[in-house]
């Protein structure tokens, strides 16, 4: 879910006099050679010596096969973000909105102790209700509830809903205000908190695209075109395990951004005990940021990429650097595969993403558009071993304006219920044949032609 495109065009028009570049992935690859030093990994009792970093990516591989993913693209993320790899990790994929609602709900229930919560839409309408109410019930049994929703985001949801919150207890932040009367001194309009996050006690975190909205409510697969009555077809992960308190930290250091009430650390980060077998890297990206993580984590996954890759994405607005990692994967034997959206709720960024479709298909990148559902899921899996599942989306905004989050999985277990998802996405999806999509409409054409104009905005 975006912004409305009359907003978007406001927006970028104010980005339009000097708007941020991405940074060459070329350079930061090349920068971090692979000269057999394994990753850094984290446990819950400090970080691994490299002997022990080297018997768990050795187990990996055997269980994997080789592919460059393991370790290169893990050591690119670990340069630009300082992000190490955690093990001992339980992480549970939630395959769409009632999967993941079912979750929240069941995780808030069992709060004992913190609630925190980052979203990009938190709606007033029959899920966002269920939801105030059940934070206003905890927060009555004495727990610590932080909400934090981006102004934009949810400007269609009226000031007495969270008011409401505010009177009964909760702490509610509102990210970068529309009205920059109640903004910071730096307020720019375009910086929009794209998160979304929820952390339990310290010791449950769940993420990935899902919104606070009815309109995810809806199952995996719906009927129709009409975008108010189909599913939003989304994911998100479940996380138990030592890596909720990056999670954690994630939110707190955006909480004391927007000088929301002090909140004290130690009352967030209780000790921590291994859940799982997971391997987990949290991958964030803010703006201003000169080596844009997010983006260098999926230029640098593709690039790697040896068998497979497997993209589920719903705005899909790709920079050059991005078109030739595609391009040049299926063009060296990869598998490349990318599920998109038939219907979108942002026909501007649909159509600007349609004006590459030529060059993608040319290469051998094979295309396919997802029937009976509105496509919001940011999900990939590489060589059926390397995931992510998060907030960020193959464009500009995601790339460079947005605060983001996304989380990295390894290991062939998580691998393979990923990609499960796919194949069933597939089965939901009509693939775009090159000599068809050759004779599309002039129409069609001009209509993308014009929306790539603004794909540096979108």
């Amino acid at each position: 879910m975006r912004l409305p495109v009359s907003l978007v065009l406001i927006v970028s028009f104010g980005l339009a006099a000097g708007c941020a570049t991405l940074p060459k992935a070329s350079e930061v690859i090349d920068k971090v050679q692979s000269d057999g030093t394994p990753p850094r990994i984290s446990s819950i009792a400090g970080v691994l010596s490299p002997k022990q970093s080297r018997t768990i990516m050795d187990r990996l591989k055997a269980s994997a096969g080789p592919t460059e993913v393991l370790e290169r693209q893990i050591a690119v993320n670990e340069e630009v973000s300082g992000s190490p790899l955690i093990k001992g990790n339980k992480v549970r994929l939630l395959v769409d909105g009632p999967a993941t609602f079912a979750a929240m709900f069941k995780a808030i229930k069992s709060a004992r102790h913190t609630v925190n919560m980052e979203t990009f839409i938190f709606k007033d309408d029959e899920t966002g209700h269920k939801l105030a109410d059940l934070l206003i019930w905890k927060r009555q049994e004495g727990v610590r509830v932080n909400l934090m929703y981006d102004s934009v985001g949810s400007m269609s949801t009226s000031a007495s809903f969270f008011k409401r919150l505010r009177d009964k207890g909760v702490n509610v932040v509102e990210f970068n205000p529309i009205n920059p009367l109640k903004a910071s001194k730096k307020w720019r309009l375009a910086l929009r908190d794209h998160r979304k996050l929820l952390v339990v006690d310290g010791k449950i975190a769940i993420t990935g695209g899902v919104n606070i909205s009815q309109v995810y409510s809806s199952k995996f697969v719906g009927e129709g075109e009409d975008t108010t009555k189909i599913p939003w077809r989304d994911t998100d992960i479940l996380i138990e395990g030592p890596a909720v308190a990056e999670l954690q930290k994630v939110f707190l250091h955006a909480w004391t951004m927007q000088k929301g009430p002090v909140l004290n650390d130690r009352d967030y980060f209780p000790v921590q005990k291994e859940y799982g077998n997971n391997l987990v890297q949290v991958v964030k990206s803010s703006p201003g940021e000169a080596g844009r993580t997010t983006f260098i984590m999926y230029v640098s996954a593709v690039a790697f990429a040896e068998k497979s890759i497997h993209l589920t994405i719903s705005y899909f607005v790709p920079d050059r650097q991005m078109i030739k990692a595609l391009c040049d994967a299926a063009q060296n034997g990869v598998d490349v595969r990318i599920i998109l959206p038939k219907t979108s709720d942002q026909n501007l960024a649909l159509y600007a993403g349609r004006y590459y479709y030529d060059e993608l298909l040319e290469s051998g990148v094979k295309l396919y558009q997802r029937r009976n559902a509105i496509l919001h899921a940011k999900t990939a899996v590489i060589d059926g071993v390397w995931a992510t599942v998060g907030s960020t989306n193959l464009d500009f905004l995601s790339f460079s304006q947005n605060f983001e989050i996304n989380t990295v999985i390894l290991g062939g277990d998580f691998g393979a219920k990923m990609e499960n998802m796919f194949t069933k996405d597939l089965a939901e999806s009509d693939p775009i044949k090159n000599e068809e999509w050759e004779k599309r409409p002039w129409s069609s054409r001009i209509r993308e032609w014009f929306s790539h104009l603004f794909s540096h905005m979108l």
